[in-house]
């Protein structure tokens, strides 16, 4: 440790000594030097590709989208959407008015989770648009009715419902993809539910994914021990969850129109992965960037 110029016999011969002014900064060296240690000792990491997907209906459905405007894709698109892709959703039905919620709500059986299906709407519970555990068909007459009045009150367009059995146990997870100009498909994960943003628990890694990355991402997580166990849980199906980010990640890779894709919540549980709610806002693609020439 000096302020000055260190000894020559610390920088000859093949041994070579740093020198730092302040202990703070020799043990910063130490700790990411250690920190490059683990991430180059880290398993080999391997593409995934899978065999079931769909990409060419994947791609008729976005295509349709756009054809007629940019922006959030429907409802039930966005579930066509993501079954090309083996991505796991929760059974909806769809209803275009009250009465035909109560009928798809005998169709499903109960308990339900009934919710509106607006446009313009991000997040739906701040408008009353969601009710949960409605257990006869009377009730969700009366809550479709009720939603209706919430949701033209907070000034947006009402398209129809929602429906869906509930969900109960697991753990609330946040999945989704931004596309950034500078790096492409951005792949999130992180805690969910209706404090997800004030929690703000999240890891991302940038498109293709890999078996390594997508596991890496959950067990960066600050909330990772409760997919694990915590005070004597059940352990959740991490390797489902994983699925669910290395699937969206070739969904996204495959179809650069998808620019923001939010699942939220995704259920973990000891019996796999569910997605209860997700949205896809679509763009016409940017053309590919020009490849610079290596001739003068």
């Amino acid at each position: 440790m000096t302020a000055d110029r260190p000894p020559a016999e610390l920088s000859s011969g093949r041994v070579r000594v740093p020198v730092y002014e302040f202990p703070e900064d020799a043990a910063r060296a130490v700790a990411l030097a250690a920190k490059q240690g683990r991430w180059r000792a880290r398993p080999e990491a391997t593409p995934v590709h899978f065999d079931d997907l769909q990409p060419e209906r994947a791609a008729a459905i976005i295509s349709q989208h756009l054809v007629d405007e940019s922006g959030w894709l429907g409802a039930e698109h966005v579930h066509e959407l993501l079954a090309c892709y083996g991505l796991p959703l929760v059974t909806s039905r769809f209803a275009a008015d009250a009465a035909g919620a109560a009928a798809a709500a005998a169709e499903l059986g109960t308990p339900v989770a009934l919710k509106a299906l607006a446009p313009s709407l991000i997040h739906k519970t701040d408008a009353h648009a969601v009710l949960l555990d409605l257990r006869t068909p009377e009730e969700v007459l009366a809550g479709a009715a009720k939603i209706e009045r919430s949701v033209r009150a907070a000034g947006h367009r009402l398209d129809g419902f929602l429906l869906q059995p509930m969900v109960t146990g697991g753990v609330e997870l946040v999945v989704g993809v931004v596309h950034d100009a500078s790096f492409g498909p951005v792949v999130a994960c992180g805690a969910g539910g209706t404090a997800a943003e004030l929690i703000k628990d999240v890891a991302v890694r940038i498109t293709p994914l890999t078996d390594v990355d997508a596991s890496e991402m959950l067990r960066a997580l600050r909330t990772f021990p409760l997919l694990d166990g915590y005070r004597g849980a059940e352990p959740c199906d991490c390797a489902a969850v994983e699925q669910v980010l290395l699937r969206m990640s070739a969904m996204v890779d495959n179809h650069p129109e998808i620019v923001e894709l939010d699942c939220n919540p995704l259920i973990a549980s000891p019996a796999g992965a569910l997605i209860v709610d997700a949205r896809v806002r679509l763009e016409s693609a940017p053309p590919p960037p020009p490849v610079p020439s290596l001739q003068k």
